[in-house]
């Protein structure tokens, strides 16, 4: 089976990237893509790599970078229409949720669509293609298939779906609710990590790397709490969400993606953890994962099936509110 693996990255890591790596905006696309599957965001290739492992043909395409994928263009000659005014406003922060993504994302994913041939297409960002594009992809005869653990996109583009995956278990009720094909699928952590990223002293007691955003407000407010009487290295985007007194601002080191988190994670006793407000009272996030993997301590917020995932009071501990957390953090400082 040959399965094309369609990602979005965040525009943050893009431009963190490409500022860092100038050099490669010149070579070929192959060159490109081996660089930006490295530096370890997100999935990376993770499920390319264990696709080929089981037999299939897997292809990563990061569809919203627009360097490598300009690149593509470039090497198998499709005419691509732009707005440029457009595309440079939907480079600011969550601007595409308004604007809708750029033309050119939909015109180069179809051309590779029809140079690959691919028997599945499989979907890490739900709302990075139209619905009309997603129904053309459907006409070729190809299995469209999505996996989603974030706010949903509009119901337009989830029903042209014959399969969605979610680690969500209240998303699976909802998608069969809406007639869609639907399945708890739980994520997890690439061992492979652990060769590529070494593991050294811990130099911070408490870290934590995240987004801040209009979706994270409950979790921002118990972080600041904590933050006011105890200090929290932090790293993340999204800091124009956060007030100009906020606590979190004073151990705030700017942004870590990748290879870097991961080495952060490392470095880190203990890692503090909140989910997203969509994710309800479940806990599923890759945080959870990434950190446990890489040996920190994890300090998660308290959620119906944790249970289920991780062995609690040995695996990980859960937090119920910011006082607990305090208590928590102070305990295994002293009690490691």
């Amino acid at each position: 089976m040959k399965i094309i693996i369609l990602d979005t990255y965040y525009p943050g890591f893009l431009q963190s990237f490409w500022r860092t790596h100038p050099s490669l905006k010149s070579k070929s696309y192959l060159s490109q893509q081996r660089a930006l599957l490295g530096e370890c965001f997100g999935t990376s290739d993770y499920y390319s790599y264990n696709l080929k492992k089981l037999g299939h043909q897997a292809i990563d395409v990061v569809a919203n970078d627009q360097v490598s994928q300009f690149t593509w263009a470039k090497e198998h000659h499709p005419t691509l229409k732009q707005n440029l005014l457009l595309d440079e406003l939907r480079r600011l922060p969550y601007a595409y949720k308004l604007l809708g993504r750029s033309s050119w994302v939909d015109q180069i994913v179809l051309s590779q669509i029809d140079f690959y041939q691919p028997d599945v297409v499989y979907l890490q960002d739900l709302s990075v293609l139209t619905p009309k594009t997603l129904r053309a992809i459907k006409a070729k005869g190809i299995l469209l298939v999505g996996q989603i653990a974030c706010p949903l996109p509009s119901v337009a583009n989830l029903k042209e779906f014959a399969l969605i995956l979610t680690s969500f278990p209240h998303y699976v009720k909802l998608f069969h609710q809406l007639g869609i094909d639907s399945e708890y699928f739980k994520i997890g952590f690439e061992s492979r990590l652990l060769d590529k990223v070494k593991t050294n002293k811990r130099i911070y007691d408490v870290s934590f790397i995240g987004s801040f955003s209009p979706y994270h407000l409950a979790g921002t407010k118990i972080l600041e709490s904590v933050a006011s009487r105890i200090p929290i290295h932090v790293w993340g985007q999204g800091l124009e969400f956060l007030s100009p007194s906020s606590p979190l601002r004073k151990h705030y080191h700017g942004e870590a993606w990748g290879s870097d988190m991961y080495k952060i994670l490392g470095a880190s006793k203990i890692v503090i953890n909140r989910h997203i407000s969509s994710s309800a009272n479940y806990a599923n996030n890759m945080r959870l994962y990434e950190s446990t993997g890489m040996g920190a301590m994890l300090l998660t917020d308290a959620k119906d099936n944790l249970g289920e995932l991780f062995t609690q009071g040995k695996e990980v501990v859960a937090y119920h509110g910011s006082q607990d957390l305090v208590s928590l953090i102070q305990y295994y400082l002293v009690n490691p």
